[in-house]
C-alpha cells in the first residue's frame, strides 16, 4: 500500500471525526474573506473617511485570525491526541516519524484546501449579507452591491497558509516527542478513577468565594464612595481577576464539591442517568478547568460587549428625545428659532413652536437617593413648572422626569432641599415619571424636578436661580422630518441648538458600527468555542465506548443511556454558559447606564439569542453520543 492509498483511506476513515471542524474552519474563512472584501470595498472605502469603518474592520479581521488561531491549534491538538493509537500503528508498521508527519501534513493540506475554497465561496456569497447589515445597523439607504476582490483572495490564502504551517510544524513536534509506548497510553489516561482528596474541597470554597467576592465589588465600582481614578481602576482590577481566579477554582474544585454533596443526600441510591452524568462532571472539568474559564470568560466578555453595545444601540432613539426634550428641534436662542422657521415657512412644511421656562438652583437630593445610586447628593436641580410640563403635582411636592431605567433605580421617596437665596425650602418627591421634557444636555444628564404653579414661581423669582427659556419646534407631518432636518443642517445657529434626526443617527452610525464588529466576533468565538466542547464530548464518548458496551450487555436499553446522555449534556454546556451568563449580568449592571437609558431588555435579547445559538452544540452532542451508544453493541 502507498502512502496516497493510506491518505485516501484515512480521510474516509476519519470524515465524520472532521465534518464539525471543516464546517467551522469554512466559516471561521468566510467570516474572514468577508471581513477582508468589505475592507477593499469602494463604497465602504468612502464611509471610512468620515466614520472610520474601514479602521473598526481591519482590527476585527485581526481579531478574527487570533479567535480562529486559537480554535485551530486547540482542536488539531485534540484530534492528534484522538489519533496516537493510529501514530504508533504506523510506526510498529515500519513507518518513521517523518513520514508519519509527511502523512499528516499531506492530509491537512487536503482539509485546508478544500476549506479555502468552500470558504471563499461561502466568504463572497455572505459578504454582500455583511455589508446589508451594516447599512442596515447605520442606517443607511443603500443598495448592497459587491465585486470579487483578489486582493481580499490573496490576503486570506497568505492568513491561512501561514496558519497551515504553524500547525504542522506543532503537529511534526509532537510526533517527535511522543515515545511507542506513550502513543498506545496516551488515549487511556482518565481522571475519572481519581479520588476527591481535601485540598481540592478547599479550593471548592474558596472559588464560590472569590466569584461572591467579585461580583459584590462590581456592585460598588459606581456608588459614589470611590474616592478617584486610581481607586476605580484598583476594583476593576480585583473584580476581574478575583472572578476569574473563582471560575478556575470553580472548575477545579466547586463542581465536583457541589455534585459531592449531592451524591452524598442521595447515599449512594444513584439513578443510572445520574451515574453517567454526575459521574463525568465531578472527574473530569478537574482536567479541563483552565479551558473552561478560558472558554467561560470570553464567554462572559462576548455577551457582556455585545449587550452594552445593543443597550447603546437600542436606546440612541430614546437619548435623541431626551437631547431635545421631546420635540424635534431645540433651541437655546429665540433668533435662531425664528431663523429656522422662516426656512420651514419658505420649504412649507408645517409645525408648532412651543416655549418652557426653567429655573437652575442649587439643591441637595440624598435623602431622595437609593443606595445603589452613583449620583451626587449636592447638584444643580432644573426646575419646571406642572402646568408646562402637563403633570399633575400638589404643593409642596415634587415629581422627577427622566426618560431611561437608571433613575428608577436611583431615587426612592424622600425630601429635595433646595438652597433658595433666603431660607432653604425642601419637597417631598412623590414619583419617578419616564418622560424628556426638557433637553438633556440643559439638565447634565440629571431628572427635571416638576413643581406646581405657585411652588415653581417661588424658585423661579428667587435670587439664586438661573432663569432660562428654552424654544421648541415640533413637525406636525413626520414625512418631513427628512427634509426638515436638512434644513437645520444648513442652518448657521448663534448658540445651542439640537436636531432630534440628527442626534438619533450619529448615535446609531457610532453603535451600529459597534453592534456590527463585535456581533460578528461574538458569532465568531461562539462557533469556535462550541465546536471545541463538541469535539471534545466526541473525543469523551469515544473513550467510554467500552463503558456504554458493559451497560447494553447488562440490560439497560438505549433510551436509558440516552437520558442520562442528556442530563450530562445539560450540565456540560449548560455550567459554562450560566456562568458566563452570571458573570456578564453583574458586569453589564455594574455601569450600563454609561451606554444607554434601557437594560432589561436588550441585555435579555442578547443572552437568549446567545444561549440558543450555543445549545445547538449541545443538541450535535447528544446526536454523536446516541451514535456511540448504537455502535456500542
Amino acid at each position: 500500500m502507498t502512502i496516497y492509498q493510506l491518505l485516501l483511506r484515512n480521510i474516509k476513515k476519519n470524515l465524520r471525526h472532521y465534518y464539525l471542524y471543516f464546517f467551522a474552519l469554512v466559516c471561521s474563512i468566510a467570516l474572514y474573506f468577508a471581513f477582508v472584501t468589505l475592507q477593499y470595498e469602494a463604497v465602504v472605502g468612502k464611509l471610512g473617511e468620515s466614520f472610520k469603518v474601514q479602521a473598526g474592520i481591519e482590527v476585527a479581521s485581526y481579531m478574527l485570525v487570533f479567535i480562529v488561531a486559537v480554535f485551530l491549534l486547540y482542536a488539531n491538538g485534540l484530534f492528534l491526541k484522538r489519533r496516537t493509537k493510529e501514530i504508533g500503528l504506523y510506526q510498529l508498521a515500519g513507518m518513521t516519524k517523518r513520514q508519519v508527519s509527511l502523512l499528516f501534513l499531506i492530509e491537512n493540506a487536503a482539509l485546508y484546501a478544500g476549506s479555502l475554497l468552500a470558504g471563499i465561496f461561502t466568504g463572497f456569497i455572505g459578504s454582500k449579507l455583511l455589508m446589508m447589515t451594516l447599512y442596515k445597523l447605520l442606517g443607511i439607504e443603500q443598495v448592497a452591491t459587491l465585486q470579487f476582490s483578489w486582493q481580499a483572495v490573496i490576503q486570506t490564502i497568505i492568513v491561512i497558509v501561514i496558519l497551515y504551517a504553524l500547525l504542522m510544524i506543532m503537529t511534526s513536534l509532537q510526533i517527535r516527542r511522543y515515545t511507542l509506548l506513550a502513543l498506545f497510553r496516551q488515549q487511556s489516561k482518565t481522571e475519572s478513577g481519581q479520588r476527591i482528596r481535601w485540598f481540592q474541597v478547599v479550593i471548592g470554597i474558596v472559588g464560590l468565594f472569590f466569584i461572591a467576592s467579585g461580583y459584590y465589588t462590581s456592585t460598588t465600582l459606581f456608588d459614589g464612595n470611590t474616592e478617584n481614578s486610581t481607586a476605580l481602576t484598583r476594583k476593576m482590577g480585583y473584580t476581574l481577576a478575583s472572578t476569574i481566579i473563582g471560575t478556575y477554582f470553580f472548575y477545579k474544585g466547586s463542581v465536583t464539591l457541589l455534585f459531592l454533596l449531592i451524591r452524598k443526600s442521595k447515599q449512594g441510591y444513584l439513578t443510572i442517568q445520574q451515574v453517567m452524568s454526575m459521574g463525568s462532571i465531578m472527574f473530569r472539568m478537574r482536567t479541563n478547568a483552565f479551558l473552561l474559564t478560558v472558554i467561560t470568560t470570553v464567554t462572559a466578555l462576548a455577551i457582556g460587549f455585545l449587550s452594552l453595545g445593543y443597550i447603546a444601540y437600542y436606546s440612541s432613539g430614546k437619548e435623541a428625545d431626551a437631547s431635545t426634550g421631546g420635540a424635534d428641534f431645540y433651541f437655546a436662542s429665540e433668533d435662531d428659532q425664528e431663523k429656522f422657521q422662516k426656512k420651514l415657512g419658505e420649504s412649507e412644511i408645517d409645525y408648532e413652536q412651543t416655549k418652557k421656562e426653567i429655573a437652575q438652583i442649587k439643591g441637595n437630593i440624598a435623602d431622595t437617593l437609593s443606595k445603589d445610586s452613583t449620583l451626587s447628593p449636592e447638584q444643580e436641580v432644573t426646575f419646571i413648572s406642572s402646568d408646562q410640563a402637563d403633570i399633575a403635582v400638589k404643593a409642596g411636592h415634587v415629581i422627577f422626569v427622566k426618560d431611561d431605567d437608571y433613575a428608577h433605580t436611583s431615587f426612592q421617596a424622600g425630601t429635595l432641599a433646595v438652597h433658595a437665596s433666603d431660607r432653604n425650602r425642601s419637597y417631598q418627591l412623590d414619583d419617578i415619571v419616564k418622560r424628556s421634557i426638557v433637553p438633556s444636555i440643559v439638565t447634565l444628564g440629571g431628572p427635571a424636578a416638576v413643581l406646581s404653579p405657585a411652588d415653581f414661581e417661588k424658585v423661579h423669582n428667587d435670587k439664586a436661580a438661573k432663569q432660562q427659556t428654552l424654544h421648541f419646534t415640533t413637525l406636525k407631518d413626520r414625512e418631513d422630518e427628512e427634509k426638515a432636518a436638512n434644513l437645520f443642517i444648513s442652518l448657521k445657529p448663534d448658540e445651542i441648538a439640537v436636531s432630534k434626526k440628527a442626534s438619533s443617527e450619529i448615535s446609531r452610525i457610532a453603535m451600529g458600527l459597534y453592534m456590527f464588529i463585535v456581533g460578528f466576533l461574538g458569532l465568531a468565538f461562539l462557533l469556535t468555542s462550541g465546536c471545541i466542547l463538541y469535539i471534545k464530548q466526541m473525543d469523551e464518548g469515544d473513550s467510554e465506548r467500552p463503558t456504554y458496551s458493559v451497560l447494553r450487555k447488562l440490560g439497560f436499553t438505549e433510551a436509558d443511556l440516552r437520558k442520562g446522555v442528556i442530563q450530562k449534556q445539560l450540565f456540560h454546556f449548560g455550567i459554562p454558559i450560566a456562568i458566563g451568563l452570571s458573570h456578564s449580568y453583574f458586569a453589564v449592571k455594574s455601569g450600563w447606564f454609561w451606554f444607554g437609558s434601557s437594560l432589561w431588555t436588550p441585555m435579555l435579547v442578547v443572552m437568549v439569542m446567545f444561549t440558543l445559538l450555543y445549545s445547538v452544540f449541545g443538541v450535535l452532542s447528544v446526536l454523536y453520543y446516541q451514535y456511540v451508544i448504537k455502535q456500542s453493541l
